[in-house]
């Protein structure tokens, strides 16, 4: 039960409240990102349900109740390697999606620098403290944060990339953990 409802926080966490959350509020949003992001929630949430029948069943000492709650813990299993496995391996995707968001926002920006293309620009380089494509030339004229310096900006490209890479690597690491926790799990059971 515990593991399930940490899975769920955490599969939260990254989707509402982690370094991602900002990219989620534009229509063009890393939806293959999200999509294990929402495979690890239903799974904390399945996982928390079947945690709570197999108590139950440990304690009325039904057969039938564990039988089920074992069956359970294999489908868990199943979904949390998927989501373990879609986070390493859909990794330059979703780099490649987010990296296509930002420049979709850029070059709306450089064609009109006032109204929503420029809070939205302003909104990914305070997220991602970073400032343009790289070079001081297209970063004259940027809505830039203040604590950045211009000429040692970070290439919003970049950090995108370490930003993505550093929240899938985490989500499969945690997807497997949890997985390898269900397992010890069905074998004590």
């Amino acid at each position: 039960q515990l593991s399930g409802l940490a899975v769920i926080a955490f599969g939260l966490w990254l989707r509402f409240g982690g370094p991602m959350a900002d990219f989620a509020t534009d229509k063009r949003s890393p939806e293959y990102f999200f999509m294990g992001l929402y495979v690890l929630v239903g799974a904390g949430a399945i996982m928390s349900a079947v945690g709570f029948f197999g108590c139950c069943g440990a304690a009325r000492e039904s057969q039938c109740l564990l039988g089920a709650f074992f069956a359970c813990l294999l489908v868990i299993f199943a979904a949390e390697v998927t989501a373990g496995v879609f986070a390493f391996l859909g990794k330059k995707v979703a780099i490649q999606e987010a990296q296509k968001i930002y420049e979709d926002v850029y070059e709306d920006y450089m064609k009109n620098p006032v109204g929503k293309a420029n809070s939205t620009i302003y909104r990914y380089h305070v997220v991602l403290q970073c400032c343009g494509k790289g070079n001081v030339e297209q970063q004259t004229g940027l809505p830039c944060p203040e604590n950045i310096q211009l000429p040692k900006a970070s290439n919003c490209l970049v950090e995108i990339q370490n930003v993505i890479d550093t929240s899938l690597h985490v989500v499969g690491i945690v997807a497997i953990a949890i997985a390898g926790i269900t397992v010890s799990k069905a074998m004590f059971s």
